[in-house]
């Protein structure tokens, strides 16, 4: 293996911990610079800022690495990672929060410019074991920063952020020195239709056969938002589990989630076909919603965690429906399809959270299981394209 691919890895590596690193104690530091243990509309818009202002710069940053370098906008995404996590371990009010969130948001590309940087230094017959470690150096890095989070969390409530940025700028550092550009040949003009955020929505028109996937894709990528953002708060708020519990219990998962997608979604497909795994994934996925809902000891909440690792987002329903897609699209559309899946995508990053934090703090006193149940219950739209997966599949 090369000093470059390890360059590059070991950045995936760092950033995932990084990211993962400051998960445990976020919804304590908002409450803390906000002075109300009821976040309401902050929590959601905290989370939604980064997906919605990575939306709007996420084409830019990749046609700019296209056309000046993948090194000068991996720093430059870097270098606004260590502003982010500098304004959390320091901000005295809410606002600076957002302030470096926003900042966070218009320059992260780490992880796309990373897969670009290794698509430009590996053959074409080595791209599928390269991008393999790619996908388990990630893995390793959100297993392993939930759970140093949760620990440092105990000790302090800016001392995650203080560890994310001295990560970041480890990362930063080790890409300034050991990564050399990797983009050899650069176009000499940029397309303007390559920097418009939207421009991928408007090829939903060339798939009209797939419009009931991306629905189904669309569906688990809305539930999927709701552990994300109220997993944190319902275990403090229902179990009463400090911030090393919350960690530990997000880096099982993350680790559960990986050996779903190594082990079981690819055997399972094989086996019982793509439509059948996506009704195992779902029926899973619903019923630890249900569950968890209910649930009033905390031991039963861990033993629930492998039933969300076989989950619809997670574990092995999106696999599955990105391989049902790619097999009803030619290999000259592939890259269109993932252009429309990353927007729809991004944009439910951006609505979702809001949603979620929304009903999660007006139920929080009364029932807070009732996001569980209400994305259970999302579920049931699935049915009838479920049911027109299976005559189709009869027809063929």
């Amino acid at each position: 293996m090369n000093k470059m691919l390890l360059t590059i890895l070991a950045v995936v590596i760092l950033d995932a911990a990084g990211t993962g690193l400051v998960l445990p104690i976020l919804p304590e530091l908002l409450q803390s610079v906000a002075h109300t243990p009821d976040l309401g509309w902050r929590y959601g818009a905290f989370l939604s800022l980064y997906a919605a202002l990575q939306f709007l710069a996420a084409p830019i940053l990749g046609t700019l690495s296209d056309r000046y370098g993948r090194r000068p906008v991996l720093l430059v995404s870097l270098a606004g990672g260590m502003v982010d996590y500098a304004f959390m371990a320091w901000a005295p009010g809410f606002w600076w929060l957002f302030l470096g969130r926003a900042v966070a948001g218009l320059t992260a590309a780490n992880a796309s410019v990373a897969a670009a940087c290794l698509t430009d230094i590996t053959p074409d017959e080595k791209r599928t074991r390269a991008f393999g470690l790619l996908s388990a150096c990630f893995g390793i890095g959100f297993i392993l920063g939930p759970a140093i989070g949760g620990l440092l969390g105990t000790f302090s409530l800016r001392a995650p952020f203080v560890a994310a940025g001295v990560l970041v700028m480890m990362n930063f550092i080790l890409a300034l020195i050991a990564l050399p550009e990797t983009r050899v040949e650069k176009p000499a003009h940029i397309d303007a239709a390559a920097f418009h955020p939207l421009a991928p929505l408007r090829w939903l028109g060339a798939f009209p056969a797939l419009l009931p996937l991306l629905f189904l894709s669309v569906i688990l990528n809305i539930v999927g938002q709701i552990g994300g953002t109220v997993w944190v708060l319902y275990s403090q708020d229902k179990f009463g589990w400090d911030t090393a519990a919350v960690g530990l219990s997000l880096a099982c998962m993350g680790l559960l989630h990986a050996l779903a997608q190594a082990f079981v979604a690819g055997p399972l497909s094989e086996r019982w076909g793509e439509r059948r795994a996506l009704i195992v994934a779902i029926v899973c996925d619903s019923a630890a919603y249900i569950a968890i809902a209910l649930v009033t000891r905390s031991f039963i909440t861990v033993l629930l965690l492998p039933l969300f690792c076989l989950s619809a987002m997670g574990g092995i329903g999106q696999p599955t429906l990105l391989s049902l897609m790619t097999q009803r699209v030619g290999a000259d559309d592939q890259g269109r399809l993932q252009g429309v899946l990353g927007s729809l995508t991004s944009l439910a990053s951006i609505i979702a959270p809001l949603a979620v934090s929304e009903i999660y703090f007006a139920s929080r006193y009364d029932f807070p299981g009732l996001i569980w149940i209400l994305g259970a219950l999302l579920y049931v739209t699935c049915v009838p394209v479920l049911f027109t997966l299976r005559k189709k599949t009869a027809g063929a």
